[in-house]
């Protein structure tokens, strides 16, 4: 069985389009029929995130955490209790590819760390969605790390000893503890997802996090230029 593992706070206007996706992943004829079961962990949910999962087939697990590699850390454990031997974690606010499963199978390694895609650049000026596309390196051997986009196996994960309770960089975290086991890691443009670039995202420094800096600095460079032009 392959456990989808999905963390979410309040995200109600995202989850249907996310769960969706990976139902449409988990049919797909690539992974031979083996069953795909998706946990959506509900931390400090108070909006209709859980019941909008729940009708699409998802198993929902509530929390009051207010920790994204707690919530990591406990769907993984509900999935590895029933028998996951491979483990696919994305965001609440990313649909994933539909060869996303089967490409991480093969790839044929203990862990997989993916890539992502934006689509959606509302809120920032053109010259953040610049600076994303010029730097990002969407290629083989990538080197990124996005809990929206990585996959492990069970051995591998015990390996690591989990997600640490970290609010935010939780999957860097992991993924370094991944290294340390000495298991084997691809870095595949293979594996692909869209996230979102949205203004409220949830880790205070995570992705999201980083775009609205990068914003920040854009925005005072544009304010210093024009002061200095006066």
């Amino acid at each position: 069985m392959i456990g989808v593992v999905i963390p979410a706070h309040n995200e109600a206007h995202f989850i249907s389009a996310c769960v969706t996706s990976i139902v449409l992943a988990a049919r797909h004829p690539g992974l031979g029929g083996e069953q795909v079961q998706i946990f959506v962990v509900l931390d400090s949910c108070s909006d209709e995130t859980g019941a909008i999962a729940r009708s699409l087939g998802a198993q929902i697990i509530p929390v009051e955490m207010r920790n994204v590699g707690a919530a990591r850390a406990t769907g993984a454990q509900a999935a590895l209790a029933q028998g996951a031997r491979w483990l696919a974690f994305s965001d609440a606010d990313t649909t994933v590819a539909e060869d996303w499963l089967v490409q991480q199978l093969n790839c044929r390694a203990d862990a997989v760390c993916g890539v992502i895609s934006i689509e959606n650049w509302a809120g920032h000026c053109a010259a953040v969605q610049h600076d994303f596309t010029s730097t990002y390196r969407d290629r083989d051997g990538h080197g990124h790390i996005h809990g929206a986009n990585l996959g492990v196996s069970a051995v591998a994960y015990h390996a690591a000893g989990g997600f640490r309770p970290l609010v935010s960089n939780e999957d860097v975290a992991f993924v370094e503890a991944l290294i340390v086991a000495n298991v084997s890691i691809v870095w595949s443009a293979a594996t692909r997802v869209i996230t979102s670039a949205r203004l409220d995202s949830r880790a205070p420094s995570g992705f999201g996090a980083t775009l609205r800096a990068v914003s920040l600095q854009m925005e005072t460079t544009d304010d210093f230029a024009k002061d200095a032009s006066l």
